[in-house]
């Protein structure tokens, strides 16, 4: 599943980075994702949505948050946490 997937307040593991199926799409972007620190085996919150249209998604790594569009939110795989309520 990817990124732009999940639910406000879901955690998941990145999984790998697929690049973006959009022709014309800008070739440095899974460098850019992989340099502030979506790698495979990071975990990852949504932390909010933009209104309207659920974009941008706003994503915690570490103690950093992120902004990502949807189209670059689609690029990261991700496996969700189960959670044990």
């Amino acid at each position: 599943m990817s990124l732009a997937d999940l639910p406000q307040y879901a955690a998941a593991i990145v999984s790998e980075l697929r690049a973006p199926g959009e022709v014309g799409a800008d070739p440095a972007l899974i460098q850019r994702l992989i340099e502030v620190g979506f790698v495979p085996g990071e975990r990852l919150k949504v932390v909010a949505f933009g209104h309207p249209g659920r974009d941008p998604i706003a994503v915690r790594i570490g103690s950093t948050t992120f902004a990502l569009r949807r189209f670059e939110a689609q690029c990261v795989l991700v496996v969700p946490e189960v959670s044990n309520r």
